[in-house]
């Protein structure tokens, strides 16, 4: 650690006050720091406890009150168990200091601290419970007299409440009728003059002229603090065990005889240092601060939405089933009143039927009326049927069956399963957290952003995905975009800077937690657009471009396979060189390109319209790539490594690997110029600087850069020989915006 002088000490602790003052940071905003933990109310006379809490003066008499009550209410109890108690509501402060300092005298003439009887009946008051850490505290045989008064905290709370009232002034304590407002405050006197006043109990040539004063106050402390144990000595050293101030009576033959101590210059610096640099790591995170505050306030407000969403849903879904319970409950009670409708025709049919059978009534009567026919022709036409219904009749007798059923075990709801699922009744399985797909996540005009879910668990309702800049300058809260499925494209972000995603669930009430933070940086240029030329240069027996001339291939080529049968032995074949269709006359300009792994040699980079028109015109029979500076083998060949007669400065792609080429005036190892193929090549061309980078178009990094000789129209310009394949990047567009689960 390095220690600071005095000078650097007082300028940085100037500094952080300057820091502070500039900040605005009004006293008004510390009003938590200045509430007592006991009344909830500013301080009024703070007292320091042992654990380094301050409480109020008046609190911790009420305290000790309480205590003193309750251990007199034990001691009560323990002697006359059957006696009532009679609780003092609101004791008075007068009452208070009686009681503390009997009971004082009492404790230190019986319990001297903890050293007690113990099956002593005498109130002990020499401990209390901290209100501001929940701990037992000690105070000793002193109590209360053996307390610092807090006076640091003391002015900063009546500098709150001068701030709170700052209409309302300060008068005159001299002054008779009218009293004029006060000027200043004696320090020495306790007071509050007003000039007249000042001058007259202050006069020129006396002891009070000398008096130390200030602005107007009503809080005043002692010029030096004593030793609350030995009122008349002065404190001037600190206790490291105690924490706390002592006089050198404290440490010669006191309580902290044997306790560690240190001169108050000391403690004083040693304080004043680590409250300094810590002061300056807070203000020096402000904007992290300020940054899990807006994250904390988008946290509530996100709460405050999700828990009323959360208490719809459940009332709906609630509701929900309460209406299919009705309709259940409505389509039973209908079936069931329909059978007993049934049942109860049915068997009141039958009843009356048989009641039939019996003498004079019914079948056996209308029969008994027919036997008394004497007409032969008219008993016989009406008697045969006659006879067939009581043939039936009869056979019912015989086998005797009722028309229904009088059970409904049928229509018996058995709601058992149905009950326990609805004990069971709880909230769902939480949703799982999204992992953004890096390989599928990309930038180059726009930003597109793919994300999936772990174990192929279910897809959410949508999605929040949530999106910052990396830069202390800007804003730290997070910018959302909802996406109702799995990818999103963003726009308008800046060039050349580095941005923050991430991605969360959502399924009704619920959401998930964030998904892990990507970083991905934007290109360093605007991106360039532009497809394959099939004219100029285009050679189309041995390269061969898709419809959509964004895809081109090296082929062997008809001519080389119809004379395969005169191949003998292995040759070169010459590099195919392919052009973009726009060109470039001002401004930076950045693409991006992949090339396929099973390439061979391919050279990627800018050419002039200007000495491209010449080399086209007057042709090289290249048959090594000797001649070829940039051909990417160590062959001695780079040693010239800008040459004006070539049109085109290329980088070399090839066997899966990126070669830098071998500048005269640099040195460098084989392995510094061999590099693995990025899957994603970038290319960008300052044209007013004339310069050319070669990037990783997947972490936006410059692997390589040289100057170029910007003339005319420059080409983005593409070189290969034997089989290979390039393939240009897509821009972003709004075709990659959302796409519904079902695709």
């Amino acid at each position: 650690m390095v220690k600071m002088n005095g000078s650097e000490e007082i300028h940085q602790f100037g500094f952080i006050v300057d820091t502070i003052s500039s900040s605005q940071v009004a006293i008004r905003n510390i009003e938590r720091e200045l509430i007592c933990p006991a009344c909830k109310e500013l301080y009024t006379h703070p007292l320091i406890l042992p654990c380094q809490h301050s409480i109020c003066h008046k609190c911790v008499k009420e305290l000790l009150f309480m205590t003193l009550e309750d251990s007199t209410d034990v001691s009560s109890e323990a002697s006359t168990p059957g006696s009532p108690r009679v609780r003092i509501q609101s004791p008075s402060l007068e009452r208070i200091d009686r009681l503390l300092r009997s009971a004082s005298h009492r404790s230190s003439f019986v319990l001297r601290s903890r050293g007690s009887k113990r099956n002593s009946l005498t109130p002990r008051i020499t401990s209390l419970s901290c209100p501001g850490c929940l701990r037992d505290v000690d105070l000793g045989e002193r109590g209360i007299n053996g307390l610092f008064r807090n006076f640091t905290l003391e002015n900063i709370v009546e500098r709150y409440r001068q701030a709170a009232r700052a209409a309302t002034a300060i008068m005159c304590d001299y002054c008779k009728p009218p009293i004029q407002e006060s000027t200043k405050s004696c320090m020495d006197c306790s007071a509050s003059f007003c000039n007249e006043c000042f001058k007259i109990n202050h006069p020129w040539g006396t002891i009070k002229a000398q008096h130390e004063y200030g602005p107007p106050t009503t809080s005043f402390r002692p010029k030096v603090l004593m030793c609350p144990e030995h009122e008349s000595e002065k404190v001037n050293m600190y206790c490291e065990i105690c924490r706390r101030p002592v006089c050198h009576l404290c440490k010669l033959g006191g309580t902290h005889a044997n306790h560690r101590v240190t001169t108050m210059s000391n403690a004083y610096k040693t304080l004043k240092e680590k409250l300094t640099k810590g002061i300056s790591y807070l203000i020096s995170k402000e904007s992290q601060v300020k940054t899990q505050i807006s994250e904390l306030e988008i946290l509530i407000r996100r709460t405050e939405s999700n828990g009323n969403r959360a208490v719809e849903e459940a009332t709906y879904n609630f509701d929900k089933l309460f209406s299919i319970l009705e309709e259940r409950k409505t389509f039973v009670l209908q079936s069931i009143q329909g059978s007993q409708s049934s049942r109860l025709e049915k068997l009141q049919s039958q009843l009356e039927e048989y009641q039939g059978l019996l003498e004079n009534s019914g079948l056996v009567g209308y029969a008994q009326e027919v036997l008394k026919e004497t007409d032969h022709s008219c008993f016989v036409q009406t008697a045969k049927q006659l006879h067939t219904r009581i043939q039936k009749a009869s056979e019912s007798l015989k086998t005797f069956r009722p028309a229904a059923d009088s059970s409904f075990e049928d229509y018996f709801v058995d709601v058992s399963k149905e009950e326990n699922l609805l004990t069971d009744l709880s909230f769902s399985k939480a949703l799982d957290v999204p992992e953004i797909n890096t390989d599928e996540s990309k930038v180059y005009n726009n930003a597109k952003i793919c994300w999936n879910h772990p174990n192929d668990s279910g897809l959410a309702d949508s999605y929040i995905l949530e999106y910052r800049k990396l830069d202390k300058n800007e804003d730290p809260t997070w910018n959302e975009i909802e996406a109702g499925s799995t990818s999103k494209v963003i726009s308008d972000l800046d060039l050349n800077s580095s941005y923050c995603f991430r991605v969360q669930s959502l399924r009704g009430s619920m959401c998930s937690p964030h998904s892990k933070e990507v970083i991905l940086q934007t290109p360093p240029a605007p991106v360039y657009s532009f497809l394959f030329d099939d004219k100029c240069g285009y050679n189309k027996e041995r390269l061969m471009l898709n419809d959509k001339r964004n895809i081109v291939e090296s082929v062997a080529g008809h001519p080389l396979l119809l004379g395969a049968e005169r191949v003998q032995v292995g040759c070169y074949m010459c590099l195919d060189y392919i052009i973009g269709d726009t060109g470039i006359t001002r401004g930076k300009h950045f693409w991006a390109f992949s090339v396929e792994s099973y390439s061979y040699m391919v050279k990627v980079g800018v050419a002039s319209d200007i000495k491209l028109q010449e080399w086209l015109h007057n042709p090289r029979d290249i048959s090594s790539p000797r001649y070829d500076q940039d051909s990417g083998h160590d062959s001695g060949s780079e040693d010239v490594a800008f040459d004006s007669s070539q049109p085109f400065t290329l980088a070399t792609i090839g066997m899966r690997k990126l070669f830098i080429p071998k500048a005269c005036n640099v040195s460098t190892s084989y392995g510094e110029r061999v590099l693995p193929l990025p899957s994603r090549i970038g290319v960008c061309l300052d044209y007013e600087k004339g310069k050319v980078g070669f990037y990783d178009a997947t972490s936006m990094k410059c692997l390589y850069e040289r100057e170029v000789d910007c003339i005319g129209t420059m080409y983005p310009a593409f070189a290969l020989m034997g089989g290979g394949a390039i393939r240009l990047e897509e821009v972003i567009t709004a075709k990659h915006l959302d796409y519904s689960h079902e695709i």
